[in-house]
């Protein structure tokens, strides 16, 4: 596989396929005035600017980060569900947190690596090798939990979802909250509002997108966004 491109111009944000199974690896440059909201998407990101490794865990609400122009983030972005299981440590403490990884794995261990991947000529692609070592050394998460994204993806209720993973409600939910950082419910409303924001991008009217991703109408779509984003469907399209 090709080196991850720089993307050093300011601004700019890309995106490709790990080498670990389900997850993405991005890089970005800040740019000047560039806080982008990211919105919730039920995914956890292993995180590194020069001097610091982090994780972002599972955001209920839109999270705005500041940083000054110029400066470099990569990140590994784990399919919803997979990072505690490599991380060690339960989504739900994570939840809407940016955690130090020398919080969760130790001052002198992170120090190292931190320190291997501001040296490499393309931190990415350590950062990820870093993922990949680390999920190779932990056990895999329960495969029952990729099917509870994808029921909940196509709209199934909680109760269909339970009884497809031979969970009850209950067991489902506490599962969830150590693996997603919250409730299917929440979940399963963060999920819908990523089907339809898929839609609108991909120029779907509004009223639409909002019935073909499970909302009642587009109204209901319009409070999720404020709720979940902190602005309008107008206004995350234009951004």
């Amino acid at each position: 596989m090709a080196a991850e491109p720089r993307g050093d111009e300011p601004g700019r944000y890309r995106e490709r396929a790990s080498r670990l199974g389900g997850a993405v690896v991005w890089t970005r440059t800040a740019g000047a005035g560039d806080a982008a909201p990211v919105l919730p998407d039920g995914c956890m990101d292993l995180l590194w600017t020069e001097g610091r490794l982090f994780v972002a865990g599972p955001d209920t609400r839109a999270h705005t980060s500041h940083a000054d122009a110029g400066t470099r983030f990569a990140g590994v972005r784990f399919f919803p569900g997979t990072a505690p299981a490599y991380l060690g440590v339960p989504a739900h403490a994570l939840r809407d947190r940016r955690v130090d990884l020398a919080d969760l794995w130790g001052a002198a261990r992170v120090r190292r690596l931190t320190e291997r991947v501001d040296a490499a000529a393309d931190p990415a692609a350590a950062l990820e090798a870093l993922a990949v070592g680390r999920a190779a050394d932990a056990e895999p998460p329960d495969p029952r939990l990729r099917a509870v994204v994808a029921a909940l993806s196509e709209g199934r209720s909680v109760a269909s979802t339970a009884d497809a993973t031979g969970w009850s409600e209950r067991q489902l939910h506490r599962r969830a909250l150590g693996a997603f950082g919250y409730g299917p419910k929440t979940l399963a409303r963060v999920l819908r509002l990523q089907r339809a924001l898929d839609l609108a991008r991909d120029g779907t009217p509004a009223a639409a997108a909002a019935l073909l991703a499970g909302y009642a109408d587009q109204a209901h779509l319009a409070r999720d966004v404020r709720d979940l984003a902190g602005t309008t469907l107008g206004g995350l399209l234009r951004g």
